[in-house]
């Protein structure tokens, strides 16, 4: 289930600075797997390991807006931000230089904002 402030199972460590209206759902492009392969080559990337709530494919940061609106099934959706990482991806990752790489990259994903609760099935988008 989607909703306003995050998914059904799903939760952020420090809602301080993680978390709120505007970043429910963290985003992040499938594409960009292929690019930190190459990048780090000894590490496993299983999908989610960047710390999305979705995986997607066909939707790059270069192609949104901050404001965009996305309908999947009932859900309605908003673009609201790009991620900017915390020290914990250093750590996700056992690598201290991770976060200036990942913002170095330019593939850092994006926040959506839920507009429209509603449940999601896996693959719809």
């Amino acid at each position: 289930m989607v909703r306003e402030l995050n998914l059904d199972g799903a939760r952020q460590a420090d809602l301080t600075v993680h978390g709120g209206v505007d970043k429910a759902v963290y985003v992040y492009p499938f594409e960009h797997y292929d690019y930190w392969r190459r990048e780090l080559p000894d590490t496993e990337l299983t999908l989610g390991i960047f710390g999305e709530n979705f995986t997607v494919t066909g939707l790059k940061e270069e192609d949104l807006n901050i404001g965009d609106h996305f309908k999947i099934g009932s859900v309605e959706l908003m673009v609201t931000q790009p991620r900017l990482p915390c020290y914990k991806l250093g750590i996700r990752f056992g690598r201290s230089d991770m976060v200036k790489r990942f913002l170095a990259s330019r593939r850092t994903g994006f926040y959506f904002r839920v507009l429209q609760e509603a449940k999601l099935e896996s693959g719809t988008l």
